[in-house]
């Protein structure tokens, strides 16, 4: 018997382990955290949960729980955008679409319930967080913060009459091939950045909450005209450096000053999933940590995540001094491999920037979207 439940709290544990039972046989899959995932969708947890609302949903035939889904209010999201939509996401089924149809269901019913108009997915609560459906590029693991699904998810999607919203594009560069320009000229570039005032340096470590306030002021103001962007409140945004800072290096992330005040940062993170991969079902305990603290040395990638300079200092050369740092401090790691994930697919600017440095546009996420 098929059937799909609306979960409690007791379940929680059931509904984050699901897709580590689906996807056992998979190379490519990395698990999440289980105790980040519980954290996350745990009211009172996450801040998330003080602005909006979710249901959760698990998927059983049988006893057997085979796929998972949470319908999601982003009262922030509606708000900014002057929007009137819901959202799915944590979606993971078996290849059935009886079942996805159900989950599907589910989701929209609830949403209807609280009258939205729209359903938007995947997306883990906002575009801040983890969002898109893996559609190209299935022959490796995803990196850091990044999805990861199976093929025949799509077609799941497609089935219930989902269109297109978006594609989401991600780039990768090896240790050779990629265009070092922006570390020729990165030089010339300060100099006549100095010459008007404009510095770059290394985010301090040790004025991390001062430097987190500059940043996400930054962030909320380059990113705000983004397709379906929501900004990040104060609570949200210490809530995700807090967890950056875990792996942050500081050759990795700079921001550039004027007068004291951030006007661009950068960011990029050692591939941690190249850990993750190896900890059994997410959990840290017992040997989950060890493999978290002596693996670090063995990671040779890194993703780079976001890149922003606000409105009045882009094309002054911010962007190609961060570009040719990051460049250079790959080269002194000697890591084998990046990404720059993800770029929205109409962003001219920044898909023809990675573009001119040579990145290799080889994964693509789809968000979708439905009239309820």
């Amino acid at each position: 018997m098929k059937r799909v439940v609306a979960i409690s709290n007791k379940e929680l544990k059931s509904f984050i382990d699901f897709p580590h039972d689906l996807y056992a046989h998979d190379s490519n899959y990395v698990p999440e955290l289980f105790i980040a995932q519980r954290d996350l969708l745990t009211p009172g947890k996450h801040p998330f949960h003080e602005h909006s609302q979710m249901q959760l949903f698990l998927a059983y035939n049988n006893k057997k729980i085979v796929g998972r889904i949470a319908a999601i209010l982003n009262n922030n999201h509606n708000r900014f955008n002057d929007a009137n939509d819901g959202f799915f996401g944590f979606f993971d089924c078996v290849d059935d679409a009886d079942i996805s149809n159900m989950l599907f269901n589910h989701a929209e019913e609830w949403l209807k319930s609280k009258g939205v108009s729209t359903i938007i997915g995947p997306v883990n609560f906002s575009t801040n967080e983890t969002c898109g459906l893996l559609i190209d590029g299935f022959d490796s693991p995803p990196f850091a913060m990044m999805a990861y699904n199976k093929a025949y998810y799509k077609t799941l999607v497609d089935v219930k009459g989902f269109s297109k919203k978006v594609d989401l594009i991600a780039y990768r560069f090896g240790d050779v091939g990629y265009d070092d320009k922006s570390v020729k000229v990165k030089d010339t570039f300060i100099r006549r950045l100095e010459s008007k005032g404009i510095s770059i340096r290394p985010v301090d470590k040790r004025n991390f909450d001062k430097e987190v306030a500059g940043i996400r002021e930054v962030y909320n103001k380059a990113w705000g005209k983004n397709l379906g962007f929501v900004p990040m409140t104060d609570k949200e945004f210490d809530y995700l450096a807090k967890d950056v800072k875990l792996v942050l290096d500081t050759d990795f992330c700079m921001v550039a000053e004027k007068d004291g005040n951030v006007v661009g940062f950068a960011l990029a993170i050692p591939d941690i999933n190249q850990i993750l991969i190896n900890v059994r079902r997410g959990r840290l305990l017992p040997l989950g940590l060890l493999k978290l603290l002596f693996g670090r040395k063995k990671i040779n990638g890194v993703r780079i995540i976001a890149l922003g300079v606000v409105e009045g200092y882009r094309k002054l050369g911010i962007e190609a001094c961060f570009y040719g740092n990051i460049i250079e401090a790959y080269r002194k790691k000697k890591y084998k491999q990046a990404e720059a994930s993800w770029i929205l697919e109409h962003n001219d600017l920044m898909n023809r920037g990675i573009q001119n440095i040579k990145g290799d546009p080889y994964k693509r996420y789809r968000i979708f979207e439905k009239a309820l």
